[in-house]
């Protein structure tokens, strides 16, 4: 079993940045990999990036690419999202998730509850 806590969330405007952290236990935490999803209003839960249990290989939706980086500090168990240049499509409730293997591959076995992000225009 894993426990996943997010936190870094907030009200921020167009252009601006948020870091968002995921705080695992449970299982050791370099043995799966990691990813943040978000739900937007009225919309489903889609992907947003992904990385790797050692971290070294990561993955990113298109319309994040670039302004978004996943990093993960393993000793810390915590897994974080660097989110910059912020749009209001942006704008959706962020989940931190853990898949139950080392690679990113199908759909993850665990959820955080999600933290809250708000892009003003």
């Amino acid at each position: 079993q894993v426990q996943l806590v997010e936190s870094g969330g907030g009200l921020v405007q167009a252009g601006g940045s948020l870091r968002l952290s995921c705080a695992a236990s449970g299982r050791t935490f370099s043995s799966y990999a990691m990813g943040w999803f978000r739900q937007a209003p009225g919309k489903e839960r889609e992907f947003v990036s992904a990385s790797i249990s050692s971290g070294s290989s990561t993955y990113y939706v298109d319309s994040v690419k670039g302004r978004f980086t996943i990093s993960r500090d393993n000793a810390k168990n915590t897994v974080y999202l660097q989110m910059n240049s912020l749009k209001p499509e942006d704008t959706a409730v962020y989940y931190c998730a853990a898949y139950n293997t080392g690679y990113y591959i199908g759909r993850p076995s665990y959820w955080g509850q999600g933290t809250q992000v708000t892009v003003s225009s």
